[in-house]
Order: C-alpha cells, then sequence, then structure tokens
C-alpha cells in the first residue's frame, strides 16, 4: 500500500462522521419544531431541537456574532494541522483514527455554521433535575477522537534522540 493509500481509511472516516452528522441533523431539523423535546429513555433521554451559536457547553454562546468567525477560523487550524499530522504519521494508528473523527465533527459544525449561524443540536441527557447541555452527533465524534489523541499520546510517545554527554 502506497503512502498516499494509506491515509485514505482516516479520510473516508473523517467524510463518514460529517455525512452521520448532517443525516441526523436534517432529520431533526425535519421533524422538529423548535425547542420540542421527545422522550425517547424515560427519565435519562430525549431527543430535542435547539440551536448553540457558541461552543461546548454554549461558550461565547451569547457574544453577538463574531464567535461564529472564530470558530469557523479554529475548526480549520486544528482540521488541517490534525490532516498534517496524519499525513507525516505524527500518531500511530488510533491517534490517526482520534485526528480524523475530530476532524469530522469540526467540519460537521462548520458547516452548520456556515448554512444557519449556529449548530444545531438534538441529543439531551439527564437524571432529575440534572442536565447534561444538548449536543449532536458531531460533537460526540470529536469528544471521543479526543479521548483516542490522548491515548495515543500517552502509549505511543516518540523516543527523544539521546543527548551525548
Amino acid at each position: 500500500m502506497s503512502a498516499s493509500s494509506s491515509k485514505i481509511p482516516y479520510l473516508l472516516l473523517a467524510l463518514a462522521a460529517i455525512a452521520l452528522d448532517q443525516v441526523t441533523k436534517l432529520a431533526v431539523l425535519a421533524t422538529f419544531q423548535d425547542f420540542e423535546r421527545v422522550n425517547v429513555i424515560p427519565s435519562f433521554f430525549d431527543l430535542t431541537l435547539v440551536y448553540n451559536p457558541g461552543a461546548a457547553f454554549s461558550f461565547l454562546a451569547d457574544q453577538g456574532g463574531w464567535q461564529k468567525y472564530f470558530f469557523l477560523g479554529l475548526a480549520a487550524v486544528i482540521s488541517l494541522y490534525l490532516w498534517r499530522s496524519i499525513v507525516r504519521n505524527d500518531f500511530a494508528r488510533w491517534g490517526k483514527i482520534g485526528a480524523a473523527m475530530i476532524i469530522g465533527g469540526a467540519i460537521g459544525n462548520v458547516i452548520d455554521r456556515l448554512a444557519y449561524g449556529h449548530v444545531v443540536d438534538f441529543l439531551l441527557f439527564y437524571w432529575q433535575d440534572w442536565y447534561y447541555p444538548a449536543f449532536n452527533v458531531a460533537d460526540s465524534f470529536i469528544c471521543v477522537g479526543a479521548v483516542l489523541l490522548v491515548l495515543d499520546g500517552l502509549t505511543n510517545k516518540k523516543k527523544e534522540p539521546e543527548k551525548a554527554v
């Protein structure tokens, strides 16, 4: 397998993440009214339709619009860096999988910001009076990908060159 063809599975994973994210968001947008909730698992999980102009946990959501461009640029820089790291073999296999997942999730949310001006969220987990902020499939890919990158970093440290004494 050539060096460039060995990167195809990671590109396909990123594209699959984007597709799954966008298909689920389009289904929710076509089915739900704004802020509508449908219980799936009693006292634990609902589907809902909410919007997030910020980042995770609505970080910077109330900043008047500039954050959209900030998050677009940040996603582009991170995605390019991670793709470059995949191409340069900076990660072991699980790290490359994690990087591809982050790229796919980031681009999925970028598509939302460009198309709607905010991110579409619809997965809502809760217990009694505690609610985890609603999120989407792209966010899930980003989180799992980040865990894989951390694990890769902990388990596959590159050897430092020995110093001359």
